[in-house]
């Protein structure tokens, strides 16, 4: 993983840098003169968390979206909204479809399943 790198004589921060000559990934201070040789070639690395057992693609204003379905036959836990938007979506590790719902009150957004 990468980590942030300091410069050994002014202890200023080291840049990416690629040397074209050699082909090689450099650490370049832009203070003083100081490079050195890369040992990892990861630069960046960021890494995306969610909530386990939901989808990717849930987002907190995924209600406002035309095409899902709606429905008044369920209230929303939160906030008693009487509107909710629904889809459905493989969970992970189950072989079955799992029925999502999405309040759509926009100022809640909250998210629950079947």
């Amino acid at each position: 993983m990468s980590a942030l790198k300091f410069c050994r004589e002014c202890n200023n921060m080291l840049y990416p840098r690629e040397d074209k000559e050699t082909r090689t990934l450099l650490y370049a201070c832009q203070s003083c003169e100081h490079q050195e040789v890369a040992s990892d070639t990861c630069v960046y690395k960021r890494v995306l968390r969610k909530p386990s057992g939901e989808p990717k693609d849930v987002l907190k204003d995924i209600a406002a979206d035309p095409s899902l379905p709606r429905t008044r036959s369920v209230r929303c836990y939160m906030c008693s909204h009487p509107e909710a938007a629904f889809f459905q979506a493989p969970t992970k590790g189950e072989k079955a479809m799992t029925l999502y719902f999405i309040c759509c009150n926009p100022s809640c957004g909250h998210r629950w399943r079947d």
